[in-house]
């Protein structure tokens, strides 16, 4: 199954911003993209059902015909750890759980586009992180990083325990969350300097939700390569 695991150092890092960006890019290809976020937390009830708004970018960059429910199965309220929040909501989830919601309707030749929730050691489910999920599912992992002072040892702490567990790392993506930005600060060359994964730096973008920034576009794009 060629596909990709989209994790963070930490929550509201925008994995899902560049998930979502990633999937336009591969559709454009004709090419079958499977989004699947398994578990969401923080959603919001929309006519007494809640609504995974993240899995819901995901679905719409996607542009395929799956329900929303078969991209995000397990949504819950808690703002909380995914394990949580399953937890607080009466449900007990295991990674086979995980799995099996990630897998289910994909094909050979699918591409499958998976998010976790939160970081990468973040519970997913009982005694599973998302780094668990990742070895299951035999896929590489995006490791997108907030381009700010200070991320250079998350993003080194991230990678590490990636390859005490096996893991290939894709790219480390930067991704600038403000318009501001130290003029002295670096941490594409700073991370380069210590890895030797491709280190991708996204500049600050406004306006994401239904579109791939110009200037985003030919930065992931060198990626892609490596994983079509």
């Amino acid at each position: 199954m060629r596909g990709l695991l989209i994790t963070g150092t930490d929550t509201g890092v925008g994995k899902t911003t560049v998930g979502a960006a990633l999937a336009r890019l591969i559709a454009a290809r004709g090419i079958a993209v499977r989004v699947r976020k398994p578990v969401e937390t923080g959603c919001h009830s929309d006519h007494g059902r809640l609504r995974p708004a993240d899995a819901a970018l995901l679905q719409a960059a996607a542009g395929a015909n799956e329900s929303l429910a078969t991209v995000c199965p397990y949504p819950f309220e808690a703002t909380v750890s995914a394990e949580r929040a399953a937890r607080l909501a009466g449900t007990r989830l295991s990674l086979d759980d995980l799995v099996s919601a990630c897998r289910t309707g994909v094909a050979a030749g699918d591409f499958l586009l998976v998010e976790g929730a939160g970081g990468l050691l973040s519970p997913l489910a009982e005694r599973t992180t998302v780094a668990d999920l990742a070895r299951a599912l035999g896929l590489p992992v995006l490791l997108v990083v907030p381009d700010r002072l200070g991320c250079l040892n998350h993003a080194l702490l991230c990678t590490e325990a990636l390859v005490a567990r096996g893991l290939r790392c894709a790219a480390i993506v930067l991704n600038r969350l403000a318009p501001a930005h130290p003029a002295d600060l670096d941490n594409a060359d700073d991370l380069s300097r210590w890895r030797t994964e491709p280190v991708i730096a996204l500049p600050y973008a406004a306006e994401i939700a239904d579109t791939v920034p110009e200037d985003w576009r030919p930065r992931l794009a060198s990626i892609l390569p490596g994983l079509l």
